[in-house]
């Protein structure tokens, strides 16, 4: 039985607080099976360059596509990737740990592209990233689940049919959590929002600007990155409070 669950969309590179969140529940679900969004995290994330932060966006065939779900989403083509390279090599070639994980994270982005979907790239990078990071949570797609619903009804399920007590939400969904509260009562599941206050840690560039993919934080503390990544968690909170309470 899962006491406690996440539930997240595969983000392309994702943040260091996607990544925390994971790391301290005992089954992460990757929610790959509602709609594509086009520019979202799903297909985009930021690195640091001397001029800011950066995106890096992946393309897809989305024209004609419209409510095309991510696991449905095709990558448009495949040579983003030596573009995507070529692009992190340049900005991080100084970062302290570069050697240690260029070659073989570009392996990775282009063995995770293979397959011509958006889910794959997003989930094979996260693999790579979450053992670089020592996160070990076990994770499982929500298309492989077989579950029904809408909004809340379909989270309050998937964290039912896991054997769920607990599920901890990434706070943009805390509004339409509040509204469809009675479906997580009703199957007395606890719900709480994921606090994290984002750390600083040595960039490449100055000053330190945060909400970088965890890539940038990985080339630049290396090892350290975990113990980085963890000093920003704080307690979850309870819906309808504030950071503070």
């Amino acid at each position: 039985m899962c006491k406690t669950v996440a539930i997240s969309q595969p983000a392309f590179l994702s943040w260091v607080g996607w990544f925390d969140l994971a790391d301290q529940v005992d089954l992460l679900i990757v929610l790959d099976d509602v709609a594509f969004s086009k520019q979202s995290w799903q297909q985009r994330n930021r690195i640091r360059t001397p001029h800011g932060l950066s995106y890096l966006t992946v393309p897809v065939r989305s024209a004609g596509r419209l409510g095309q779900r991510i696991i449905d989403t095709d990558l448009a083509e495949t040579t983003f990737v030596e573009r995507f390279t070529r692009t992190i090599s340049q900005n991080y070639k100084r970062a302290a740990f570069f050697q240690d994980y260029y070659s073989e994270f570009c392996s990775v982005l282009e063995r995770s592209t293979s397959s011509g979907k958006l889910v794959d790239l997003n989930c094979g990078t996260i693999d790579w990233l979450a053992r670089k990071l020592g996160v070990n949570t076990p994770r499982v797609r929500s298309s492989e689940l077989n579950v029904q619903g809408k909004r809340g009804a379909y989270v309050a399920t998937l964290c039912e049919f896991v054997g769920a007590s607990r599920y901890i939400s990434p706070p943009g969904a805390e509004d339409y959590l509040i509204e469809d509260r009675a479906e997580f009562d009703g199957r007395s599941i606890a719900v709480q929002l994921h606090v994290y206050e984002h750390p600083a840690y040595r960039q490449c560039f100055q000053p330190f600007l945060p909400y970088a993919s965890v890539l940038d934080l990985l080339l630049n503390e290396g090892q350290g990155a975990a113990a980085v990544m963890r000093s920003g968690r704080r307690s979850p909170r309870n819906l309808g409070t504030s950071k503070r309470e």
